[in-house]
């Protein structure tokens, strides 16, 4: 899959090392060579599969999707179902499920819980090399039965979702009913240590400075509501206010509704 000519990638802070990769990274145009330098950020494959390591003093353990166990599979079995914070601003309830966008994918986990309560899911990834994870990731999740009725709800797209969207919405079967969005938060306060993986993200996307016209794009194309994810002190984005918030301990989610999700 080619990548979106937008598409946000930090080139010198990541290679992509070792002979099997070379055809990936000519796929994603990203810089290529055999081994990784000292301080950077490399995409290899790892003992569980593809991910993105650097010096764990930094950006902890190396980063991958993983939809089979970790935090996913517990998450699946004890995470609260559609009592979660995530399904009720997503709009589940008694004879609904909705038709949702992850138009900030990241590492999938998201997506994964609404997949796994029943929604068809389109995950929406702009950065090449997460994108990257995230087809590996379903890759290598095809073989486990337990969740292969899961994954069948899971679609993937590479594209900008603040530029790319329309685009990569019209190759989804589904309606977008519901945009679902987790923009990367600038922290000020910099005396406030930064989680290592976060970190890791930031090093390959930067800041997501065009929240609000990611906000705009998502009110354009979802057919029912739009559902941000912010911390729980953070200002809403810039743009139109909510009309609904959900609040929980260290996030929330800010409602923007068009019109109400009905059931079957």
């Amino acid at each position: 899959m080619s990548s979106p000519d937008d598409s946000v990638l930090n080139s010198s802070a990541l290679i992509v090392v070792g002979e099997p990769l070379q055809g990936l990274a000519e796929r994603y145009g990203l810089p290529w060579q055999a081994s990784a330098t000292a301080g950077g950020l490399a995409l290899q494959v790892g003992d569980h599969g593809l991910e993105i390591a650097g010096d764990p003093a930094i950006y902890g353990h190396p980063v991958r999707a993983d939809f089979v166990g970790g935090a996913a599979a517990h998450r699946r079995r004890f995470g609260g179902g559609r009592g979660q914070l995530i399904a009720k601003a997503c709009g589940f309830g008694k004879g609904i499920v909705p038709q949702v966008v992850d138009a900030t994918a990241g590492l999938g986990r998201d997506a994964f819980v609404l997949a796994s309560l029943g929604a068809p899911v389109l995950m929406v990834e702009r950065v090449a090399a997460i994108h990257a994870l995230l087809a590996d990731a379903l890759s290598r999740a095809s073989s486990d039965v337990e969740i292969a009725e899961i994954l069948t709800r899971l679609s993937l797209s590479h594209a900008d979702s603040a530029s790319g969207l329309p685009a990569a919405v019209a190759s989804w079967q589904y309606a977008p009913q519901v945009v679902h969005l987790d923009p990367m938060f600038p922290h000020r306060d910099k005396s406030a240590l930064v989680k290592k993986e976060m970190r890791l993200f930031r090093e390959l996307a930067g800041e997501d400075g065009d929240a609000p016209r990611l906000l705009e794009a998502a009110l354009d194309i979802a057919t029912h509501r739009v559902v941000v994810k912010r911390p729980r002190k953070a200002p809403p984005i810039e743009g139109p206010a909510p009309q609904h918030v959900i609040g929980g301990k260290t996030s929330r989610y800010d409602l923007y509704v068009h019109r109400s999700l009905k059931g079957a």
